[in-house]
């Protein structure tokens, strides 16, 4: 299994592990809740008992305090309307908008809209329980109650309480993942620069050993010598792109069709005969380039399509220009092996291979020189197991390229 997989693998257990946290929370805390609600509703029945019991026995010798004790320690907003709809009593609402005064004296407020929208809210929530008025005009009156602000707190409390945790939880993972990465790319950085530093002085000697070479063998014109110039000008010219990295590349603006049709003449000779190499599509579109790093995409691509039709089959690059967004397609397509759809972006990850003796960071590159330092896209446009892959490259037209800071 490659690092990428187990890295996905890890990340799908930890969300399992904390979805089944977070039901577990909402489980217990609504527990409470319902028992809480029961609590609640038993409560409310007395009330309604002893406010029964009270209107009953209201001028009687029965009626004591204790009565107005219980109903004094009701804590559940209830409002009492009689058979006409009029509030009669209420208990448990805001005493800033609920004091009556039948004398009008100033200072005393009273807000009938409020009464209103929390009669609304009762209704809305429980059923009303009728009781006996035949102490007073035998009529029936009707009792309402909603949930107290406690209960109705811890009822929201749990998903509040997940939502603050997974905003804490994503906060972090975003910023370490910006800090890992960050930390990651001054490693990469550091290791690119350094081996680049490391190939200057062997180029350097094989060149003179080259030189030699020619001078005493008398050997200017022998196609050996001509092939391991080109492989140590290729040598310079990886060395370049590794001291590029961590650098702002300089873009030039270049024919797309000849830059890479230059790249395949030297590739198709380091590559089996049985691979046929065909370039297509319009040979005038211009794009803006950094010709050595843009030849390191073309080079992982080519790469990839020849181990996937190891090394027998057609691969072919076919440039689109697209005059309606300003933009040029660059489509590289091989008859192999192909790639499953749900592996289309895990190819990209840094470490994801199909390979045994591959790194897996190929395509990572490729993606961050495309999309970094180029401002374009790279993906994988089609592919169907067993017929094949294409991947897509896109970059602005050289007329509408802005560049963009790094």
């Amino acid at each position: 299994m490659n690092p990428y997989e187990k890295k996905r693998r890890w990340k799908f257990f930890l969300l399992i592990f904390a979805i089944i946290i977070g039901a577990a929370s909402v489980f217990y805390s609504d527990f409470f809740v319902k028992k809480m609600e029961r609590e609640e509703r038993l409560q409310f029945h007395l009330y309604v008992k002893v406010t029964e019991q009270a209107i009953m026995m209201y001028d009687e010798d029965r009626y004591t305090s204790l009565i107005d004790l219980i109903r004094a320690n009701n804590k559940l907003p209830v409002i009492m309307i009689d058979s006409k709809g009029e509030i009669r009593g209420y208990q448990g609402l805001d005493s800033t908008k609920t004091n009556y005064d039948v004398e009008n004296k100033p200072g005393v407020s009273f807000d009938p809209a409020y009464f209103k929208r929390e009669l609304r809210k009762m209704k809305a929530q429980y059923a009303p329980i009728p009781i006996n008025t035949m102490g007073l005009d035998g009529s029936s009156w009707y009792i309402y109650h909603k949930d107290s602000p406690t209960l109705t707190q811890l009822r929201y409390f749990p998903y509040i309480q997940l939502g603050v945790i997974s905003l804490f939880l994503l906060t972090a993972y975003v910023a370490f993942s910006s800090a890992r990465k960050a930390e990651q790319d001054q490693v990469w950085v550091g290791m690119a620069k350094e081996t680049a530093h490391q190939l200057g002085t062997p180029i350097s000697s094989l060149m003179a050993w080259v030189e030699l070479m020619k001078s005493r063998f008398n050997a200017e014109d022998d196609p050996l010598i001509a092939e391991m110039e080109n492989d140590i000008k290729r040598l310079e010219v990886i060395t370049d792109r590794f001291s590029k990295i961590g650098s702002k590349p300089i873009l030039d603006d270049h024919v797309v069709f000849v830059v890479i049709q230059n790249f395949v003449a030297y590739f198709k000779l380091r590559t089996s005969d049985k691979v046929i190499f065909t370039i297509t599509g319009d040979e005038q579109v211009r794009a803006m380039l950094n010709v050595p790093l843009f030849d390191w995409v073309i080079e992982n691509l080519l790469k990839n399509a020849a181990n996937a039709i190891e090394n027998e089959g057609r691969i072919t690059i076919n440039i689109i220009e697209n005059l309606a967004k300003e933009e040029v397609f660059i489509d590289v397509t091989d008859t192999g092996k192909g790639i499953a759809r749900s592996k289309f972006d895990a190819v990209f990850q840094p470490g994801y291979t199909t390979r045994k003796r591959g790194w897996g960071l190929g395509l990572s590159l490729t993606k961050r020189i495309i999309n970094n330092y180029h401002s374009g896209e790279i993906f994988v446009k089609d592919s169907d197991l067993g017929k094949g892959t294409t991947f897509r490259i896109i970059l602005k037209s050289s007329i509408t390229y802005e560049p963009t800071e790094n």
